[in-house]
């Protein structure tokens, strides 16, 4: 697609930075209403029909004119999904941020690029290990993505300052995490990038972490976990990947260290046991041949010309729903309504603040506080 245009780019952040519009609602809305100013003015009615007990906070325009302007004094830059700096594999997961908040040298966002991630309490072997590799996987022209934690990914960035790692914050961009890795992220800026959803000034929060690890898996080929825990954040990571279609490869350690449980436990599940470089590469090699059949990934569409479900329809579609997960063709099926109305129906209530989305396309009602 073309570049955005300033008022377009202010329009997209407003969209995004509203109430209940995550990645998938952001794509289903632009599609529906043809662009993100239009989606914005429809926010309220969509809502209302959701059943929302009150009006859907939309980001006013004098905030995202502030988020540009503090972006622009920290060097940042907002890309959005389908501008030609986005990075292409992650463009390809279909929860996508619609907007990234970009830092450093956008070319190594382009690197064919693996993820390394482990444990925040590492040892001297796993440190030294994540080092090594993630120096000969960058010697070997691969770009190193990590989440800038202390331990692990740590030691996989550092490592790979020279041939370029990308960061991934769970924060804003002028909000680093740890503090002390603050040096660490200077330094990789040079020849790497630091990337971010969220918005600037955003503090990160545990929730936030996990929803990062979606992006550090969504931009590489493979995962490789050094040391984890069996309830790991790294795990979360490595279950991501799957989900993304992407490689997962385990480093083996002792039955008897705890922060390898995780790890070996990936392997009886059928990780790639990895000790060198080489383990990464032959795997992921063969799949750079096919890089270039990458494409963005699409949510379940809702086409201007399918209308609007009147409120018989829309009553009976949400009268199936219930707290226990169902899927949408099972929705579709068993409301004989159209898919068309029974994703709008959703998109509603999703706007309204009363849709669970859960893995695998299952949806549920939100009954706290209606």
């Amino acid at each position: 697609m073309p570049p955005l245009t300033d008022a377009q780019r202010i329009d997209w952040l407003r969209l995004i930075r509203s109430e209940n519009v995550g990645p998938r609602v952001f794509k289903q809305l632009v599609n529906y209403y043809g662009g993100a100013g239009a989606a914005l003015r429809a926010l309220p009615d969509l809502a209302r029909r959701g059943g929302a007990s009150r009006n859907i906070k939309v980001l006013p325009l004098e905030d995202a004119e502030r988020e540009l302007e503090a972006a622009r004094k920290h060097g940042v830059a907002f890309i959005a999904l389908g501008e030609k700096d986005y990075p292409a594999r992650l463009a390809a997961i279909d929860d996508a941020p619609p907007i990234l908040a970009v830092r450093g040298e956008r070319k190594t966002l382009a690197l064919p690029m693996v993820a390394i991630v482990g444990s925040r309490n590492a040892s001297a072997a796993g440190l030294r290990f994540a080092e090594r590799i993630a120096h000969e996987l960058g010697e070997a022209g691969f770009g190193i993505a990590s989440g800038l934690a202390r331990g692990i990914d740590a030691a996989a960035h550092r490592a790979s300052l020279s041939t370029g790692t990308v960061a991934v914050l769970a924060g804003g961009q002028d909000r680093v995490y740890p503090p002390e890795h603050t040096d660490l992220l200077t330094s990789l800026l040079q020849h790497g990038a630091a990337i971010s959803e969220m918005p600037m000034g955003w503090e990160p929060r545990a929730r936030d972490f996990p929803r990062r690890n979606r992006l550090i898996s969504g931009l590489a080929l493979g995962v490789v976990i050094v040391e984890a825990a069996a309830r790991s954040g790294s795990l979360i990571t490595a279950r991501m990947a799957l989900e993304q279609g992407r490689e997962v490869f385990a480093v083996p350690g002792s039955p008897l260290d705890p922060r390898a449980e995780g790890t070996n436990g990936l392997l009886k599940q059928g990780a790639t046991l990895t000790t060198e470089a080489a383990d990464v590469i032959s795997v992921l090699t063969p799949i750079l041949g096919r890089a270039h059949h990458l494409t963005i990934a699409e949510p379940d569409t809702i086409s201007p010309g399918d209308g609007e479900p009147d409120n018989t329809v829309r009553a009976r579609i949400v009268s199936l729903l219930g707290v226990t997960p169902v899927s949408i063709d099972e929705l579709i099926r068993l409301s004989g309504a159209s898919p068309a109305a029974v994703r709008m129906t959703l998109l509603e209530l999703d706007l309204a603040g009363r849709l669970d989305r859960q893995p695998g396309g299952l949806v549920a009602i939100v009954t706290e506080g209606i």
